[in-house]
């Protein structure tokens, strides 16, 4: 038999393409299209109810730039068409070479303004009735979004970004909108064959079944006359049954195919653009169950559906029925699909706590996984704040994107930091937004890593990066592949019994230790700075204003905020989304986060106030330390104190006093302070000056630079022989895709060192501060820095203004220390990692540039050095051998970065960030420095002066959040965990009359009793535990 598969694998394609799908429709009525437009925000349905509609025609225009067009579609069913299923067919618009997520969508209501379901470019029809009697009046509204083409990967259409940027002229034109009635046989004919098409195309040539299968399709083409093809698609389903018929091999591998969308929280469209995207494909699921009963939609992230029950009601009801019905599936428990790296501990224990809450209280379900599909990296410390929020499993697709390294499993326990393991799955089939493909499906089978142990995999399927979800057509495949030799088994399932089923099957999967590390998108640790310092600000201002607000109920009887900080809380979490937080979203989406930032913190600062009091010339003054740690140091007051120890005032107007106050508490001002060793200022012989409290020596030398940091308590220098510290480099910065979201190797090979300064001079000489300001100028761009030096510390502050104009360019600043250090620990959430400084594998070498929160260390056998930081993330660590034999680690924070897309000007203009190099650092130092470098201490009024309401024997124990609990009982809840990375046996002493005392989940769920003397509790935490309690108040 001649080799002729070619032409008939081409004939096949040509059929399916040109005839099949042509005659899927076949009469058809045109709809009468009137319309209005909205140039602005959107308005609710009720307006477009009433509003005057003017004719449209089909091919017309409409849509500038985040516009929305309501179209009403009128149109009355023939007579002929009774019996017959009918549907609206409606093209906007679409572009089918470009993504679902940016371009334009439509939400369908009916003529009462019900929703029905979303538009999108791969979901056009409206199903309206199965049987048709002949002569419904038909009346269809259609809100209609003009998301304008931005595609962020390549940077085209950035204007877009921003309504003030994205113009007025129209963007879409309307194509079609019809009634039409959908001919059954070659809609079932369509997916038996491509289903078959796709199936054969994978097997091996030299499989029985694949030519099985080519005949098959074959004589089914040759069955079908061309003109006729609804006539004869009966007989060809008839030809092509045996082939379906035959059953998958015992062995073939299981697939749980999951509905999904993935529908970021914002991206390329701002945020209440996506609580129409929800709306949308909410709609359409709720719709499609009914139709498909077997559907499993799982669904992530509680602000989506917090947005369906405040702003669509209607929408919100028909998901809690779904939920109810088992179609929907609440996954993920957390407020959003937050970022994996960025957010702070206490912030991603409340991610879980408000999401699982949410839908625990409004859907009556209690979720049992983290959905994590689409965040650029996992933190250690994932499992054990999974695990202590009630997950059994965690799911993520993201590290499929590595670019140098595969993972080595699909299947998986993953341990964190303090030994706690969370069962995993990475799906193989390397994408969430899966159609069920021939070709996805064997890319599955064929890359899944746990064969011969493992049999079943995950399979997200639905259009998403902006939404659309599962279609029809993704379910027809789904009900034909269920059981089809050659292929696997696909099973439509909810994620929760696929990981049950997993789990049984395979309990001793291997063990995957450590951070998710991704090894792309390293730019999102540093692009939109702001964006990271209004998150890094509100982190810390919600543990003071809970702290203070929850000692002054029970000190003073103060009404504590719960409303008031479930909202601020709530506005924090939803900012820390996987693409607001890294910095890769949209103009618009960025400038409303610095705008909602600064309205958060005000909030907060009104707590704060209310709790603490705001200090006045009548009283004296006082210090609220909200660190975990007690601090004795120097603070810069706006007025001077009435009364207390010296004062110094500083060149910027501000006073320099002395300060202490314990842990988590307030003291007055000057109350037993002891005088400290002055710092002292003067020229250095080799130019520049010399900084010296007694504990360091800083040479700053002509250009700014610092040539010398000498640790007087161990005799070491901190800065390598030749080195200059705080040295400001430039490189440049254009990854070759995903200019917001990479960081590439490469940038490493150009450099340009910002070693000499405009102006350097000494602006603050002692007694309490000393200060020298640098300024450097580079291109059009302006920076200042002061670089302090406080008595009787060990910390060399730097604190930078910065007016930024570069473009595709970062900004690092090095500190070459004299360190041998093979390891760097960098501060993550409720503990550190350690990771190497060298680049012996791939591995290391992925890892070129690193995320931590407020410091990093390094450290040989009995010294180390820190870097303090209080907004910034990304940083670089390299080592080199000396001639002298010594070893210089360097360290390099990332502090800017200038990419041109998705925003066109990220970045650029004015920015402040501080950052402070700490000699003679151990981890504990590091530790207590970064708390204290986050949070300096506030002047107040003495109403909180006192003893703590906690105090922890163990500085090695950390407290990071105290407050009143959610349930408005009254009690205090603590929040602690161990952060050095060792045993720790310690004692909790309450500041109150503790009546019980209780071990709880983070969400407050009490999981034991523990004893406690007089208030006093005795702890064991093992390294990096987390530690909730619950202290019920007594009688006083």
């Amino acid at each position: 038999m001649h080799d002729d598969r070619h032409a008939v694998e081409e004939r096949i394609a040509k059929f399916i393409a040109e005839r099949l799908r042509p005659a899927l429709y076949g009469d058809r009525v045109p709809l009468e299209v009137a319309a209005w437009h909205i140039p602005g925000e959107p308005v609710p349905v009720a307006d477009a109810l009433r509003a005057e509609y003017r004719p449209f025609l089909t091919g017309d225009s409409w849509g500038g730039p985040w516009s929305t067009t309501w179209f009403r579609a009128t149109a009355t069913v023939p007579e002929r068409w009774a019996g017959r299923r009918v549907e609206a067919l409606f093209d906007l618009g679409f572009d089918l070479s470009r993504g679902p997520g940016g371009q334009a969508e439509g939400l369908v209501h009916d003529a009462d303004g019900t929703p029905l379901q979303g538009l999108h470019p791969y979901n056009r029809s409206v199903p309206l009735t199965l049987r048709a009697v002949g002569g419904e009046r038909v009346c269809l509204l259609v809100e209609a979004a003009a998301n304008p083409p931005i595609v962020g990967s390549a940077g085209i259409g950035t204007h877009y970004g921003h309504r003030l940027t994205a113009g007025e002229a129209d963007l879409y034109r309307l194509r079609r909108a019809d009634l039409v009635i959908r001919e059954e046989d070659v809609w079932q004919l369509l997916h038996d064959m491509e289903v078959l098409d796709e199936l054969m195309r994978e097997l091996p040539l030299g499989l029985p079944r694949r030519h099985e299968i080519l005949r098959a399709l074959q004589r089914a083409v040759d069955s079908v006359p061309p003109r006729r093809v609804a006539a004869g698609a009966a007989a060809a389903r008839a030809i092509l049954r045996p082939v379906l018929d035959r059953r998958a091999h015992d062995s073939a591998h299981t697939i749980a195919a999951v509905g999904h969308a993935h529908i970021d929280s914002a991206w390329l469209w701002p945020l209440r653009e996506t609580v129409r995207k929800c709306a949308r494909t909410f709609s359409t699921m709720a719709s499609l169950a009914q139709e498909y009963p077997e559907l499993v939609f799982a669904c992530s992230s509680a602000q989506s559906y917090a947005w369906m029950r405040d702003h669509q009601p209607y929408v919100f009801e028909r998901i809690k029925k779904a939920v109810a019905d088992g179609n929907w599936a609440p996954v993920g428990g957390m407020w959003v699909e937050a970022d994996g790296n960025l957010p702070g501990g206490e912030a991603l224990a409340r991610q879980l706590v408000h999401g699982r809450r949410f839908f625990s209280q409004e859907l009556g379900v209690e979720t049992d996984g983290v959905w994590l599909p689409d965040s650029f990296g996992y933190t250690a410390a994932y499992p054990q704040l999974a695990a202590l929020a009630g997950a059994r499993w965690f799911l993520t697709q993201k590290l499929s994107w590595n670019e140098t390294n595969k993972l080595p499993h699909h299947t998986f326990w993953w341990e964190g930091i303090d030994g706690t393991r969370i069962f995993t799955h990475f799906p193989p089939v390397d994408t969430y937004n899966a159609t069920l493909s021939g070709a996805e499906l064997a890319h599955a089978v064929a890359t899944y890593a746990e064969k011969g142990a493992g049999t079943r995999s995950l399979a997200p399927f639905g259009f998403g990066d902006g939404g659309g979800g599962p279609t029809r057509e993704m379910l027809e495949k789904a009900r034909r592949l269920a059981d089809l030799e050659g292929s696997p088994r696909v099973s439509v399932q909810s994620p929760s019994d696929f990981f049950r089923e997993a789990r049984e099957e395979y309990p001793d999967a291997p063990v995957w230790r450590g951070e998710l590390y991704l090894e792309t998108h390293r730019g999102t640790y540093t692009s939109q700075a702001r964006t990271k310092r209004g998150n890094r600000r509100s982190e810390a201002l919600l543990r003071e204003a809970e702290l203070w607000a929850a000692t002054a109920a029970v000190r003073t009887g103060e009404p504590y905020p719960y409303e008031t900080l479930d909202a601020l809380w709530k506005q924090v979490l939803l900012h820390q989304f996987h693409d607001i937080l890294p910095g890769t979203a949209i103009s618009w989406v960025h400038q409303q986060a610095e705008q909602t930032y600064r309205a958060i913190h005000r909030g907060l600062e009104r707590i704060v106030a209310r709790a603490a009091g705001t200090p006045d010339a009548t009283e004296p003054l006082a210090v609220l330390n909200a660190a975990p740690h007690a601090r004795r140091e120097v603070v810069r007051l706006d007025t001077p104190p009435a009364a207390g120890g010296p004062v110094q005032k500083l060149s910027d107007g501000r006073y320099a006093v002395l300060a202490q106050a314990p842990a988590l508490g307030a003291a007055v001002l000057g109350a037993g302070i002891a005088d400290r060793a002055p710092v002292t200022a003067r020229p250095a012989d080799t130019g520049g000056y010399v900084l010296d409290n007694g504990a360091l020596t800083v040479h700053i030398d002509r250009d700014g630079l610092v040539r010398s940091a000498y640790d007087h308590d161990r005799g070491r220098e901190a800065i390598a022989p030749g080195g200059a510290g705080n040295l400001l480099q430039l490189h440049p910065d254009d990854p070759v895709r995903w200019s917001a979201w990479n960081l590439d190797a490469q940038y490493r090979n150009v450099h340009r060192d910002l070693d000499t300064a405009t102006a350097v001079r000494l602006d603050d000489e002692g007694p309490l501060l000393a200060c020298v300001r640098v300024e450097r100028t580079t291109g059009r761009s302006v920076v200042v820095q002061r670089l302090s030096l406080a008595a009787g510390s060990r910390i060399l502050e730097v604190d930078t203004d910065i007016d930024w104009r570069e473009e595709d360019t970062v900004l690092k600043a090095g500190w070459p220390l004299d360190v041998h250090a093979e390891r760097v620990a960098s501060e993550i959430q409720f503990g550190h990692v350690e990771r190497p400084t060298h680049e012996n594998t791939s591995w290391d070498a992925a890892r070129f540039e690193a995320w931590a929160h407020r410091w990093i260390h390094i450290g040989e056998h009995g010294w180390g050095a820190a870097l303090l930081t209080d907004s910034t993330y990304g940083h670089d660590v390299s080592r080199l051998t000396r001639e002298d034999g010594g070893t210089t680690t360097t360290l390099r924070l990332t502090l800017l970065r200038g990419s041109h897309s998705p925003d066109p000007h990220a970045d650029r203009g004015r920015h402040r960030f501080r950052y402070a190099l700490y000699p003679g650092a151990d981890i504990g130092d590091a530790v207590a420095g970064g708390y204290a470098f986050s949070l300096p201490l506030r002047p107040a009024t003495p109403r909180l002066a006192g003893p703590p309401l906690v105090a922890v024997g163990d500085p090695g124990v950390v407290v990071e959040a105290v407050k009143l609990a959610d349930d408005r009982s009254g009690d205090v809840v603590v929040r602690l965990y161990e952060s050095r990375g060792g045993r720790a046996r310690t004692t909790l002493a309450a500041g109150f009359a503790v009546e019980r005392v209780q071990v709880t989940d983070l969400l407050e769920n009490p999981t034991a009793e523990l004893a406690s003397t007089q208030g006093v509790l005795d702890l064991t935490l093992r390294p990096f535990q987390i530690l909730t309690l619950r202290l019920a108040r007594g009688a006083s």
